[in-house]
Parts: structure tokens; C-alpha cells; sequence
């Protein structure tokens, strides 16, 4: 297999852009001669990182080498920042841009992968989890599937946030209408995975298949289980998956592999 650390010109940062990426071999090996996962071509997976984390948060933290080899999936990491991976006004702020369509160009023009919607996927955790799935809803004709991770799903909770913000650990009230803009308006908007995916519905379009994962003391359990019923209410292809645990990667880590054999159904 291939690894290998590449920067690239993105449009929607105005920037160079980089990521990690794993790459399987085009052939089983000897000891992957009877993986069924070699009988198709290489499908390519986007994993998006958390808050404070950055490209190499997936490759320092799971196995993502093996994942790469055992289902011969392109493993791409990159870096967002604190971005929530949105896109905003400001110049150089186009995080879902960067990601749906700079990176997917690249990958395509470059190597060759991501050359369809049937074989491109994308996950994350936490921050990452929620970027992932406004992406696939953003792009649904790019992305066939989503993993969220412990995902911050919290577009219910800005407009309240706004009248009766609390201070915490993460960020002050001058970040989050940075980012989200105007706290009011967020859950009639795409930074709501809701919104996006009844505005995809209006227009005809098939939305990605979803896998949500969360552990039962996570924080965000609760937000995690409201949006996995909404789209099971909605009729989507959605697999939720809770079991004991934290935000933390010793959740994170099997749930990523039970998600990405949900990927790859």
C-alpha cells in the first residue's frame, strides 16, 4: 500500500490545502488474495476531523492503515481547522466546497479515485461527524453514503444559545456566529442536516445513505438519537448504532469500522 502527505491549490480556501491519504494496492496481495473487498475497484473514503484536531488526528489515533488494506478503501484526511467544515462569506471560508468539490477534483484528476457516486463515502467525528453529513447532504450527487461519529448536531440549540449563551470549554459566542452566522435562522438553514435533507426530497434528489454512531454517556447522546429518528421517520437508509461509551476514540474506533462496513453494503 501507498501513503502519502499531499498539499494542494483549493479554490474555496483560496489556499494550499493538505491531507493524509492511504492508499491500497490495485492488486491482493498474498495475503489478501481471498479478500473479497479486491474483486471491485478501490472506493474512496473522506474522514473529517473534530474540533482543536487536524489531518492527522485519524492516522494518529486508529488504524486506519489497516482499514485502507483490509477493504481496500482510499482513506483521505484533511485539514479543517475549526471550520464545523462550513461554508461562510468570507474569502477563503469555503470548508464544504473545499471538500465536496476542490478535493473530489483533485482526487479524480490525480489519481483516479472518487470517480463515481456509488464509491465515495464520507465520515468524521464530533465536528467532523457533523461536516460529514453536510457534505453528503450538500453533495448528494458526489457522496452515496455518510458516517457520523458522535456527531455535534446542534443547529436545534443555536437560536437558543444566542439568548441564554453559557460559556464552556469549547468557544465563546463570538465563534459560533462566526461560523453559523445568524443563530436565529440555523435550523431553517443548511447548517441543519434536517433542513438539507427535506430541501434534497423537495427537488427530487436521492440522498445519501447515513450510519450515526454514539456512545450512551456522550453528551450529545440525546442530539444524536433526535436526528437519527427524524431520518428514520423520514424514510431514509439509516443504520443508528449506540453502545457504553464517551466522546472519545475508544468509542470512536470500533463504531468507525462497524460504519464503514455500512459504506461499503
Amino acid at each position: 500500500m501507498s501513503y502519502m502527505f499531499v498539499k494542494f491549490f483549493s479554490m474555496g480556501l483560496v489556499r494550499n490545502a493538505e491531507f493524509h491519504m492511504y492508499l491500497p494496492p490495485k492488486k491482493a496481495g498474498f495475503f489478501m488474495k481471498d479478500n473479497p473487498n479486491y474483486q471491485r475497484p478501490t472506493k474512496t473514503l473522506i474522514l473529517l476531523h473534530g474540533f482543536n484536531g487536524d489531518c492527522d488526528d485519524w492516522q494518529q489515533h486508529t488504524p486506519v492503515a489497516e482499514w485502507s488494506m483490509k477493504y481496500n478503501l482510499a482513506i483521505v484526511m484533511p485539514t479543517g481547522g475549526v471550520s464545523f467544515w462550513l461554508d461562510r462569506e468570507a474569502t477563503g471560508h469555503k470548508y464544504a466546497t473545499f471538500i465536496g468539490v476542490d478535493l473530489i477534483n483533485f482526487l479524480r484528476e490525480t489519481y483516479g479515485l472518487a470517480m463515481n457516486r456509488e464509491d465515495t463515502f464520507i465520515g468524521g467525528n464530533s465536528m467532523g461527524g457533523f461536516g460529514a453529513m453536510h457534505a453528503a447532504l450538500m453533495f448528494p450527487e458526489t457522496f452515496s453514503a455518510a458516517m457520523g461519529l458522535s456527531s455535534a448536531a446542534i443547529a436545534k440549540q443555536l437560536p437558543e444559545m444566542k439568548k441564554n449563551f453559557q460559556p464552556n470549554r469549547m468557544a465563546n459566542l463570538e465563534f459560533y456566529l462566526e461560523q453559523f452566522g445568524d443563530l436565529d435562522k440555523a435550523v431553517e438553514s443548511d447548517i441543519n442536516a434536517e433542513w438539507q435533507y427535506k430541501q434534497n426530497v423537495k427537488k427530487g434528489i436521492e440522498n445519501p445513505r447515513i450510519f450515526m454512531a454514539c456512545g450512551t454517556e456522550d453528551f450529545g447522546i440525546a442530539n444524536n438519537r433526535d436526528l437519527a429518528k427524524f431520518f428514520k421517520e423520514q424514510g431514509a437508509d439509516i443504520e443508528f448504532y449506540e453502545a457504553p461509551g464517551i466522546h472519545n476514540w475508544s468509542f470512536w474506533i470500533p463504531a468507525a469500522e462497524k460504519g464503514i462496513e455500512f459504506l461499503l453494503k
